[in-house]
């Protein structure tokens, strides 16, 4: 009888361990096509901001005379003096900002496909928003600045996913510090100070580097929390959710560096 209990005990226990081993396995698969959606779908709408803000630039800007000059030889259209000359260019400067807030406010009324299209929309917005880079910054800069925030975000990414430490109290002091850099940014529009930009830019490349290695280790953590729910459509918005919090901290990170290091036409 006790080599029977032994029997019966063991198989139980091995039984425990395939199951639990099985479960961390489905888990583990479907934390990659979780991680591979959100990573995907920020990447198409980073192309398509780009894509819309090279395109608008062109047609800002023509070689036939105005009574808009930008630089010699350069000249705004109707459509870049009212991006970038007239009053519009406030609504063009702040409706990113105001998009994202609305997007996330109405995140858990939409079904996960009209979230995703929301998400194109708001890069879309985006790229209208930073289409003077181009006009502004040389060719060569941007690509260069961009390929520096490539591999900087994907180390800082790849270390919040793999880190065993865990870096959720950074959550709240990065927040306030984004917080902080809106406040001052709004203000430096008016001031005009070189040095309050530096300023801004140099530690807001901190905040949002530190918020990519943050955000990712949330969102791997947040898909291990829900996915035995089995919560479908809560982990379809939660992917759109995290590919736009990692779009925002790749673009700010971009846009900072670009300040700082990029040659200005």
């Amino acid at each position: 009888m006790r080599d029977s209990f032994r029997e019966f005990y063991m198989a139980d226990v091995n039984t425990i361990r395939t199951s639990a081993g099985s479960r961390t396995a489905a888990i583990d698969e479907g934390l990659r096509a979780h991680m591979n959606k959100v990573y995907g779908t920020m990447s198409v709408g980073m192309l398509i901001t780009f894509a819309a803000a090279w395109a608008i630039s062109g047609l800002a800007v023509s070689s036939a005379p105005t009574e808009y000059m930008l630089r010699e030889g350069q000249y705004l259209t109707d459509l870049g003096y009212a991006l970038y000359a007239s009053p519009l260019k406030w609504v063009v400067m702040f409706a990113p900002l105001a998009f994202v807030f609305g997007f996330s406010a109405a995140i858990n009324k939409m079904s996960a496909a009209t979230a995703q299209l929301m998400f194109y929309a708001f890069a879309f917005v985006m790229g209208l928003s930073i289409s003077s880079i181009f006009l502004i910054f040389t060719g060569a800069s941007i690509i260069q600045v961009f390929l520096a925030t490539s591999i900087a975000f994907a180390g800082l990414s790849l270390w919040g996913y793999t880190t065993k430490k865990d870096i959720s109290g950074w959550g709240s002091f990065l927040i306030m510090g984004v917080i902080g850099l809106i406040v001052v940014s709004i203000i430096n529009i008016f001031l005009q100070s070189p040095g309050l930009t530096f300023a801004v830019s140099a530690i807001g490349v901190l905040i949002f580097a530190g918020l990519t290695a943050y955000d990712t280790q949330r969102i791997k953590t947040d898909y291990i929390a829900h996915a035995q729910h089995g919560d479908t459509e809560w982990l379809g918005k939660a992917a759109i959710m995290g590919a736009l919090s990692l779009y925002l901290n790749f673009i700010n990170m971009f846009m900072m560096l670009l300040q700082l290091f990029g040659n200005r036409e």
